[in-house]
C-alpha cells in the first residue's frame, strides 16, 4: 500500500494521472493503491498476442470489446484491475467508457511475473470471479502454460492447466473461440 487511507475509483484515477506517476503502473485493490511492476518485453508480447487473437474473434462476431494492457475494469467499490488482456461483452458494456469499464470483464488474462506471489495471484483470480468475471486465464511464461479458472455452479473455484500443446477454449464466454497455447508464446 502506498498511502495510509482508502481511495475511491475517482481519486485513484486522479492519483495515477499525476505527473510524478508517469510511467508507473498501479491497481486499486480494496481501496488501496498498489504499485505493480511494469511488464517485461516477453510479458508484453504474450499480452499482445492474447489481445490480437481475442480481438480478431470478438470483432468478427460483433461481441464486445477487447482491451490490451492499460484497459481498466472496476470490479467493485474500491477495486480497479488492469488485466494484460480482457474481453467484455456489449451486454455488460454497451458503450466505450471515458476512463474505465464499470464492470468486471467477462474474460481476463493475467500474465504472471517472476516476482508475483502465488497467494496474490490466487486472490486476484478470486476477486475477478467474485466480481462476475466468468473465465480467467493465468499465464505462466516460464512454464509455458495457462491455468484456466472459472467458478462452478456451487461457487467453488475450478482450475485446469493447459500446457504448450493444448488449446484454450472460450467455453460459454466466447463460444467457438479456440487458441493454441503455443501461438501466444514467441519463439
Amino acid at each position: 500500500m502506498l498511502h495510509e487511507r482508502l481511495y475511491t475509483p475517482t481519486e485513484f484515477l486522479e492519483f495515477v494521472q499525476q505527473p510524478e506517476n508517469a510511467g508507473r503502473w498501479f491497481e486499486l485493490v480494496q481501496g488501496e493503491i498498489v504499485e505493480v511492476p511494469p511488464p517485461t518485453i516477453l510479458h508484453t508480447l504474450i499480452g499482445t498476442a492474447f489481445a490480437r487473437f481475442l480481438g480478431n474473434f470478438v470483432t468478427t462476431h460483433h461481441l464486445g470489446y477487447v482491451t490490451a494492457d492499460g484497459g481498466a475494469y472496476m470490479l467493485g467499490p474500491g477495486m480497479i484491475y488492469v488485466p494484460d488482456a480482457a474481453y467484455i461483452s456489449y451486454e455488460r458494456a454497451p458503450h466505450v467508457p471515458e476512463k474505465y469499464f464499470l464492470a468486471a470483464p467477462d474474460l481476463a488474462v493475467e500474465i504472471v511475473s517472476p516476482n508475483d506471489k502465488p497467494h496474490e495471484v490466487q486472490k486476484k483470480v478470486a476477486n475477478y470471479l467474485e466480481a462476475g468475471t466468468r473465465l480467467v486465464w493465468v499465464v505462466y511464461p516460464e512454464e509455458k502454460a495457462v491455468y484456466v479458472w472459472r467458478k462452478a455452479d456451487e461457487g467453488q473455484m475450478l482450475v485446469k492447466k493447459v500446457d504448450l500443446n493444448g488449446i484454450l477454449e472460450g467455453d460459454d464466454v466466447l463460444p467457438g473461440f479456440q487458441l493454441a497455447v503455443r501461438d501466444v508464446f514467441p519463439e
